[in-house]
C-alpha cells in the first residue's frame, strides 16, 4: 500500500510519516516503485512525503538523509501537475490542509481534490474541523466545510478527521496569562474541547492504515472548557489566581495590532474566537482513545511548563 502525505515538513505532517514510517517495514526505497537494495525486505507500505521542499523531509523527521520506508515527493499545492504527478499511484492520502488565507486554501484544497480523484485515490483522510460549518464565522470552518463537500463529490472514499481547536495553538492565548494573571479573550461562556496536536496525528496515522469510514471522527480532549475553567487550570499551574475577562471583540484586535500580528491572523483569530462564543467547540469524544488506545492529554498536560 502506497501512503501520502501533504505538509510533511510541518509539526503535523512530520509527526503523521513518522507514525507510518515505523509502521511501514524496514524497506528503504529512494523513489516510487523503486528498491533501494535492502536486501530484499519489502515494506508493508511506502510512505511518500509530499513537499515543496522534499530535501528538508529528513531533517523535519529527525532521521538521516534515507528514512525507511519514506520517499520525499515534489508537491507544491499551487502546482496541480506536480500534485498529480505526486498522487499517481497512490492508494490512500492524508491530507493535511494548506495555511494562511482562506481563499488560497480553497484553490490549494481544489488541486488537492482534484489530483486524488484524478488518480483514482482510494482512501483519503482529511483533516478537517470540529466546527465544518458553512455558516460559521470562523474562517477556516467554511474552508473545512468547503473541502468535505469537494471530497464527498469527487468520488474518492474519504475519513474525516474532525479535530478541535490545538491545545498548542489556543496555548499562545493561555501561556500568557500564566505571567500576567489574567487571561483576556472574547470568548463569552463558550466551550472548547481543547486537543493536542499529537494525540490529531495519531488519529491520522490510525485513520490512514484502516478502511475508509464515509463519516466523520470527532478528535477532541477530555472535556470541554469554558476559559473560566481553564483560568482555573491555569490557577493550578501557576499558585496563584489567573482570572478570566470577556473583552469585547475589538479589544482583542488592538491587543493583535498592537503586538505586530499580521492583518490576516488577526482576523482568524478574530473569527475563530467569534466561533467559540457561539459555543461550536464544545462537543466531546472518545475517538481519539478508540483510535489510538490512548486518552487525549488534558489542557494541563500541554500547558504546564517543562521542569
Amino acid at each position: 500500500m502506497r501512503i501520502a502525505v501533504t505538509g510533511s515538513t510541518g509539526t503535523l505532517g512530520s509527526q503523521v510519516v513518522g507514525i507510518l514510517a515505523k509502521a511501514a517495514g524496514p524497506a528503504e526505497r529512494t523513489s516510487a516503485g523503486q528498491e533501494a537494495g535492502d536486501g530484499g525486505h519489502d515494506a508493508r507500505h511506502e510512505v511518500l512525503a509530499l513537499a515543496r521542499r522534499p530535501a528538508a523531509v529528513a531533517a523535519a523527521l529527525n532521521l538521516g538523509r534515507r528514512a525507511a520506508g519514506v520517499v520525499p515527493v515534489y508537491a507544491d499545492y499551487d502546482d496541480v501537475a506536480s500534485l498529480r504527478l505526486a498522487l499517481r499511484g497512490v492508494d490512500v492520502l492524508v491530507f493535511i490542509s494548506s495555511d494562511g488565507e482562506a481563499a488560497r486554501m480553497m484553490v490549494h484544497h481544489q488541486n488537492v481534490v482534484g489530483a486524488a480523484a484524478a488518480n483514482g485515490v482510494g482512501h483519503v483522510v482529511y483533516l478537517s474541523g470540529v466546527d465544518a460549518d458553512l455558516a460559521s464565522p470562523f474562517c477556516y470552518a467554511f474552508t473545512n466545510g468547503y473541502t468535505e463537500r469537494l471530497l464527498v463529490e469527487s468520488g474518492c472514499a474519504f475519513s474525516f478527521a474532525r479535530a478541535s481547536l490545538f491545545t498548542e495553538f489556543f496555548a499562545a492565548f493561555l501561556r500568557p496569562a500564566l505571567t500576567s494573571g489574567e487571561l483576556r479573550v472574547p470568548a463569552g461562556s463558550g466551550r472548547v474541547s481543547l486537543v493536542s496536536r499529537g494525540d490529531v496525528g495519531r488519529c491520522l496515522a490510525a485513520l490512514a492504515l484502516l478502511p475508509p469510514s464515509g463519516r466523520h471522527h470527532d478528535l477532541t480532549g477530555p472535556e470541554a472548557m469554558t476559559l473560566d475553567a481553564m483560568a482555573g487550570a491555569l490557577t493550578q499551574i501557576r499558585g496563584n489566581r489567573v482570572s478570566y475577562t470577556d473583552v469585547p471583540p475589538q479589544a482583542l484586535v488592538e491587543e493583535l495590532a498592537r503586538s505586530g500580528e499580521d492583518p490576516w491572523w488577526t482576523y482568524a483569530y478574530s473569527s475563530m474566537f467569534a466561533s467559540v462564543h457561539q459555543d461550536r467547540w464544545s462537543v466531546v469524544s472518545d475517538e481519539v482513545r478508540r483510535l489510538t488506545g490512548r486518552a487525549p492529554l488534558a489542557v494541563a498536560d500541554v500547558v504546564r511548563p517543562a521542569g
